[in-house]
């Protein structure tokens, strides 16, 4: 069976994020594994702790059955907190779990599959596992791709959510689902300001964020979220 594993740093946790795992979930018929990054070194560091984004991702998934949390890449930071969070690592980790038969797929956004030769050993990855990319209107995955990451990604494309399951990796999938508004940086940012954004995550995600006043500025720290 498909392993699928859907990894960002869910800085916050919101209801696009959620749509896509579902959207994923519905496509396969597997269970996805939600995988909070602890140290991306391709981007910015996140907003809150990679406790507190964990937390908000298993108050998320409190109650989908089909969706859980995976910590593996928190555990390996916490044993070398001066190592960096790298996807390489985590597959070939997966890849010794599982073995090198059971098929794996990576889920992630359009934008990740652009600038994924700035990932670490990126070729490498389509040995590891299949790529299952969230588009949606406007990516640019028509034309918007390197010459060496188009020229990796060329035979790979498939639109049948089975040949995922007849190989172990390498095969490329293009999942589409309902354009989604949310974006973790404006929500970080209407929290910030103090513009409404609870709107934007599930419910339960905005109650906690309030009560550990995460994404507030200094100067709206004294009042109420």
């Amino acid at each position: 069976m498909l392993h699928l594993v859907y990894g960002g740093t869910f800085d916050p946790v919101h209801n696009g994020h959620l749509a896509i795992a579902r959207a994923a979930h519905e496509a396969f018929g597997v269970p996805v594994s939600l995988m909070p990054a602890a140290d991306p070194p391709h981007r910015a560091a996140p907003g809150a702790t990679a406790a507190q984004r964990a937390h908000l991702l298993d108050i998320a998934v409190r109650n989908e059955p089909y969706l859980r949390v995976d910590r593996r890449e928190l555990t390996r930071a916490a044993r070398d907190p001066a190592g960096r969070s790298y996807t390489v690592d985590t597959l070939r980790e997966l890849r010794g779990e599982l073995g090198g038969a059971v098929p794996i797929a990576l889920l992630i956004g359009a934008d990740s599959l652009l600038g994924l030769p700035t990932w670490r050993s990126w070729a490498t990855l389509f040995d590891l596992a299949h790529f299952i990319v969230a588009d949606r209107p406007g990516s640019g995955l028509e034309d918007g791709l390197a010459p060496d990451l188009s020229a990796r990604l060329e035979g790979r494309w498939t639109d049948r959510a089975e040949d995922l399951q007849l190989a172990p990796a390498g095969r490329v999938f293009r999942l589409n689902q309902p354009l989604q508004p949310e974006s973790a940086t404006e929500i970080r940012r209407r929290i910030a300001a103090g513009e409404a954004w609870r709107h934007l995550v599930p419910r339960a995600v905005a109650d906690a964020i309030a009560d550990e006043r995460l994404y507030v500025s200094r100067a709206a720290d004294a009042g109420p979220l």
